[in-house]
């Protein structure tokens, strides 16, 4: 079983896959740090100055005690500017991890193989084609 398990992570894609789940997890922090120093605060001015995360729906206030100033009971809230936050972090990863595959996949594309010689096949076959022809 030992054998096999060394058989398994030895493989090229297991390794592969490992790395691009980490170099994913840092990407990820990387974009969130952008949307959350970057993107937001510009929204925010848009919205007034409004701190996106704080958009909710209250459903029931939170209960406060009189005498302390303590919350007793917690605020039911529906948070949606975290949810907004959240998609707007997906579509940013989205759209550089396209980009990013867009530019790699252009560079592994071999050069257009329309400048190179016919092969020896294909001027046979042509010489073929015309001797047939007289």
């Amino acid at each position: 079983m030992l054998s096999e398990f060394k058989e398994f992570v030895s493989k090229g894609n297991v390794v592969d896959l490992a790395v691009g789940v980490i170099i994913g997890a840092a990407f990820g922090k990387i974009v969130t740090a952008l949307v959350e120093g970057v993107v937001m605060p510009a929204i925010s001015i848009l919205t007034g100055g409004v701190d996106f995360k704080d958009w909710k729906h209250v459903i029931t206030p939170a209960v406060m005690d009189p005498a302390t100033g303590k919350e007793m009971v917690a605020e039911v809230a529906i948070k949606y500017g975290d949810f907004i936050q959240t998609c707007i972090d997906f579509l940013l990863i989205a759209l550089v991890i396209f980009l990013f595959l867009k530019a790699y996949n252009r560079m592994r594309q071999p050069a257009a193989a329309a400048d190179a010689p016919p092969s020896e096949d294909v001027l046979l076959l042509r010489e073929i084609r015309d001797s047939l022809k007289k």
